[in-house]
């Protein structure tokens, strides 16, 4: 799950993470507001959305009157903001953050993620902070530095002097830096984040290791734990697909492609995924049943999948375990005969009861395309697409 990065810094300032002050707005009037109450006479207007490069999309600007910050917000909120996070399609801002500026003397990089090679905890810190931090990554990886901390010792200061080193700190900004990233690290684990990452952190003329923009990402399987992070979600930001499959204990995210998915695993969807791509074609999306999904459950995956207009064929992936193939086969017709389906569909079964489920499909009477293997499957869907 996402927050704002008005949300993010909130919870950062409970782990003792420097940030600038700052006040959210959703008019021009509060913009106005907020910016009054920080004082001084320079305020950055940031637009608040779930997507990184919103300054080059237009998102973030810098006013020095408060004239420009009532003309900046008025421009910013309610925009269709389009950025390489967005998608072509961007998203419209509801909300700005107002926040004071100043003096920066240098920008790096901070983040922290889990390493999946590693199964560690790393913590990364690159003295090239700031808009193009993707093209340091992609043009000169050694430039990012990491650290893998073990959970049984956690951060150690050390680790924090290392990276602050590598990246060209010394003296008190080293000292500043080294308690920036415990705090970091602290919140990380304690809320279950996915991802922490701040670009840029910056030093300021005066000494100071702050904050300047914050990204937190949690683990919506934790969010049991941790309720107050689970209100900060924002539903605007989030497709009514996307929503209405959370509701069902579906996983779903919409995707630009035209074939539509129905599977059961994450891993599963994401190898159904490629496949559809090897052989030329697109997903419309990815959608895991799991592995506990009834009849109706996989009636409302149809459902949920066919909103979706672009999409000119659907695929059924499902290797039955725990999730039998017969159940899945009544879902299918079920939702077939009730939406009326009039895109092609195509099946692959595989595990627990497939001859069943097999059986059930070719005595529907639906135009249902059975196929042999996953790459049958895929080949038909895209012939299938393409055809339509």
């Amino acid at each position: 799950m996402n927050v704002h990065e008005y949300q993010a810094k909130r919870l950062m300032k409970d782990f003792n993470i420097s940030v600038l002050e700052g006040g959210v707005a959703s008019t021009p009037a509060e913009a106005v507001d907020v910016a009054k109450k920080l004082g001084g006479n320079i305020w950055v207007v940031k637009a608040q959305i779930h997507a990184g490069g919103r300054g080059k999309g237009g998102g973030v600007k810098l006013a020095k009157s408060l004239e420009e910050v009532e003309n900046f917000a008025k421009e910013i909120i309610g925009m269709q903001l389009v950025t390489h996070q967005t998608g072509p399609e961007g998203k419209k801002v509801n909300k700005v953050l107002v926040e004071a500026g100043c003096d920066i003397e240098h920008e790096y990089y901070v983040g922290i993620v889990l390493d999946r090679d590693t199964g560690l905890t790393t913590m990364m810190a690159s003295s090239e902070g700031g808009v193009n931090i993707e093209e340091v990554a992609h043009e000169t990886p050694e430039k990012i530095i990491k650290a893998s901390i073990d959970p049984a010792t956690g951060f150690t200061p050390y680790i924090g002097r290392k990276l602050a080193f590598a990246i060209g700190l010394e003296g008190d900004a080293m000292k500043k830096c080294v308690k920036f990233l415990n705090g970091l690290y602290q919140l990380y684990i304690s809320k279950d984040c996915s991802v922490a990452e701040i670009n840029p952190l910056v030093v300021t003329k005066q000494g100071e290791v702050i904050a300047l923009d914050a990204k937190l990402n949690f683990d919506e399987s934790a969010l049991f734990r941790h309720p107050d992070i689970a209100e900060l979600r924002d539903p605007t930001e989030e497709s009514a697909q996307e929503l209405e499959a959370g509701k069902h204990g579906l996983s779903y995210i919409s995707l630009d492609g035209n074939i539509g998915c129905l599977v059961n695993g994450a891993g599963l969807a994401m190898g159904t995924m490629d496949i559809i791509k090897i052989y030329g074609g697109e997903p419309a999306n990815f959608l895991d049943v799991g592995g506990g999904a009834t009849k109706e459950t996989v009636e409302k995956a149809f459902s949920i999948i066919l909103e979706d207009k672009n999409v000119k064929a659907i695929l059924v992936n499902i290797f039955g375990g725990i999730m039998k193939c017969d159940i899945i086969a009544e879902g299918i017709i079920a939702a077939a005969k009730s939406l009326k389906l009039s895109v092609p569909l195509i099946v692959r079964l595989e595990g627990t009861n497939v001859s069943v489920g097999k059986k059930l499909l070719a005595e529907s009477g639906l135009a249902i395309t059975a196929a042999d293997d996953l790459a049958d499957a895929a080949k038909k869907a895209v012939e299938a697409a393409k055809g339509a």
